[in-house]
């Protein structure tokens, strides 16, 4: 599949610092030859990156996120592989290749009348890749992890998981920002817009929206289907406490339909002080949104789960920490 990049283990041990006596979590962790191989692992959680920050520059915002991958594969890898940590249980996939696409929006001028519309026409071709691929993880019955990239991918994952299920899904998106901006040129704003607009996307609950960050013309557009757009505002949780994080995750869960079919969405631009696309002094704890994660990870009705909008400069300890970060979510999520 000329979408993806699939890692071997000669690609992970470049990553793996090694030691006596210990066994790495990049060890001991299953990878595949092809996407068939899929049908026969025993690992019910499969491994994807998406390196790309184009999704981001087409919404007017800071570059970087493509930089989420490498710095969760080093954090991830060098994890203990243990009993609680549950290696055996991931298969790292590998990357959707968006070489051609940051190359050519790399080549555009940004002074141009039409810039950000061609960056979205650009963003387009990777939603086609990301909904392919993650169409045949979930046609296999496993689910996957993926890690942007910006949140524009979250119109691919829910593409390809409704088309896998042949039916639409729910979503629930931890985020400051609903992203159901208007249906202009795709970005990183309007995933959720454009997934509900086409029909994959039936029932969609934002946890701790954020109130200074969403224009009332967004607000507008989610009073509008209240029937099946809904969401809880951050402040009333964590600053007001009017709402314990408890009652606001189930409150989150019971939006979703009984036995439906649900993808988790993650924006760590909505943890405070995280390197991200759009770093905010005032968010969600590490543990909360990590307590978030664990939570959801024990409904059935999971179909996938997706980390975006990290932004890490390489070689610094703002990389090693949001590896780190990365790397805790995936195992609060697949143990």
């Amino acid at each position: 599949m000329n979408n993806l990049i699939i890692y071997d283990k000669k690609i992970l041990e470049k990553y793996i610092n090694k030691r006596e006596l210990e066994v790495k979590f990049g060890e001991s962790v299953l990878t595949i030859q092809e996407l068939d191989e899929l049908k026969t692992t025993p690992a019910k959680y499969v491994l994807l990156g998406i390196p790309e920050d184009i999704g981001v520059l087409a919404n007017s915002g800071l570059p970087g996120t493509k930089n989420a991958w490498n710095a969760c594969l080093k954090g991830l890898l060098n994890m203990q592989a243990n009993q609680f940590t549950t290696p055996e249980n991931l298969v790292i996939l590998g990357e959707i290749d968006c070489a051609s696409q940051l190359q050519a929006a790399a080549t555009l001028d940004k002074e141009d009348a039409h810039y950000f519309e061609e960056l979205g026409t650009i963003v387009s071709q990777i939603d086609t890749k990301v909904a392919t691929v993650v169409e045949h993880i979930v046609k296999k019955g496993k689910v996957p992890i993926i890690i942007g990239g910006g949140h524009n991918n979250s119109y691919g994952n829910i593409k390809g998981t409704s088309f896998a299920l042949q039916k639409p899904i729910s979503v629930i998106n931890f985020d400051a920002h609903a992203d159901f901006r208007p249906l202009e040129h795709r970005h990183s704003g309007n995933g959720f817009s454009y997934a509900y607009n086409e029909g994959f996307l039936n029932h969609y609950f934002v946890f701790g929206l954020q109130k200074n960050y969403n224009s009332q013309a967004v607000f507008d557009r989610l009073h509008t289907n209240k029937e099946t757009i809904s969401y809880n505002l951050f402040e009333h949780v964590a600053t007001q406490r009017t709402k314990a994080f408890g009652q606001a995750m189930k409150e989150a869960e019971s939006f979703t339909m009984a036995g439906e079919k649900f993808g988790l969405e993650m924006d760590l631009d909505s943890i405070q002080n995280i390197p991200s696309s759009a770093k905010t002094p005032s968010g969600f704890s590490v543990n909360e949104a990590r307590r978030f994660i664990s939570y959801f990870s024990r409904n059935s009705n999971v179909a996938y789960l997706h980390l975006c909008e990290a932004a890490p400069t390489p070689g610094t300890d703002q990389e090693k920490q949001v590896g780190k970060l990365l790397a805790y979510m995936i195992v609060d999520f697949i143990s």
